[in-house]
């Protein structure tokens, strides 16, 4: 299980498969030195910052899936510990911010998808509703794709949401945080703020 969590009142949580970008992103969000890199799984224990004040914080959890040089079990304890990780602290976590990489993404789920599977990020997504933690999809690296709206459409249509992804805005946003790209983020993550009656923290994702 991982260690000790500030203890805060408010979180934000980073969640989703390793190299798609998370630490990246929470960089951009917080203006702090985030360990990154191309290898996966750089991020194996939850990075915390509340730099903000007494009542919040903002967690990049380690990413899922495959890292390499990593055993196939410390790969499944680490999905678990981030799912029992949100499943404890549900009642703090105001948002869900699943990250994706929106060139891989949906050939990733579809590889995953079948009669006796059900793929990591689609499970997670779900999850985070199934708990009533608000999710919002961070859909990255869309600097690299070509027909954005075909490809946010078709994510739409892996996480069960009818498309066309516009409908989804205050769920689904596309993002490049290596650009700095991430203003559908921070207007997705401030609504939900608004509607949990916490403005107070919307200038943090700003």
């Amino acid at each position: 299980m991982f260690g000790t969590r500030p203890d805060r009142d408010a979180e934000v949580v980073l969640v989703g498969r390793s190299n798609v970008g998370k630490s990246t992103l929470m960089r951009r969000i917080t203006g702090h030195d985030v360990p990154a890199g191309r290898r996966p799984g750089v991020t194996q224990e939850p990075n915390h910052y509340d730099w903000t004040g007494p009542d919040f914080v903002l967690t990049d959890l380690p990413g899922f899936g495959f890292i390499e040089g990593v055993p196939e079990a410390v790969r499944e304890e680490i999905k678990t510990d981030v799912v029992r990780y949100v499943e404890a602290n549900a009642d703090a976590i105001l948002v869900g911010v699943l990250v994706l990489d929106g060139k891989a993404a949906v050939d990733i789920i579809d590889r995953h998808s079948g009669p006796d599977e059900v793929p990591h990020d689609v499970e997670l997504f779900q999850f985070l509703r199934d708990v009533g933690i608000p999710p919002v999809v961070a859909v990255n690296k869309m600097d690299k794709v070509d027909d954005r709206d075909g490809r946010l459409d078709a994510i739409c249509d892996r996480l069960w949401l009818v498309p066309p992804w516009q409908q989804w805005q205050e769920t689904i946003a596309p993002i490049s945080a290596k650009r700095g790209n991430i203003e559908a983020l921070t207007d997705a993550v401030g609504h939900h703020l608004h509607e949990a009656e916490r403005d107070d923290l919307r200038g943090f994702f700003s």
